[in-house]
């Protein structure tokens, strides 16, 4: 990383102001991966949570997928040495509702035989109640 190599080069040379600015650049990337590892397995819980609300079943490699899926997202999000999360119960929400859209058009792939366009299967199933449903599978306490 280059970036470890600048920071230890401002720290010897003195210049405190680079460094934290370094820092602070470390640090986003850090969330921005963290972000979009959750971002990816939210969309597994709603592809899930979707075909089984328009197909009124479910299987065990659904609910496995997103049982595990909620357990990536809590083990991800928790902030092991600084203690707390990067996301809060309203940035989950808001990423939730950011992926919904992209795993409607992959729940229309796999649900209903796949005869449903993501815009008819809109129409079959709550969004809101599923993003309900998934922001309580992974909640932070």
């Amino acid at each position: 990383m280059d970036e470890l190599m600048e920071l230890r080069q401002a720290v010897t040379e003195g210049r405190y102001a680079d460094a934290l600015h370094i820092i602070d650049e470390l640090d986003e990337m850090a969330r921005d991966d963290k972000t979009s590892k959750i971002f990816s397995f939210m969309e597994i819980i709603l592809i899930h949570l979707i075909k089984q609300h328009a197909e009124s079943r479910t299987t065990r490699s659904w609910d496995n997928s997103v049982y595990h899926s909620v357990y990536q997202i809590n083990r991800v999000n928790k902030r092991r040495k600084a203690g707390g999360y990067y996301m809060d119960n309203k940035e989950l929400l808001d990423t939730l509702s950011e992926a919904f859209p992209l795993a409607l058009k992959q729940a229309a792939l796999e649900t209903l035989e796949g005869m449903c366009s993501d815009k008819e299967l809109a129409g079959k199933v709550n969004q809101h109640q599923i993003i309900a449903e998934a922001l309580r599978l992974i909640e932070t306490p």
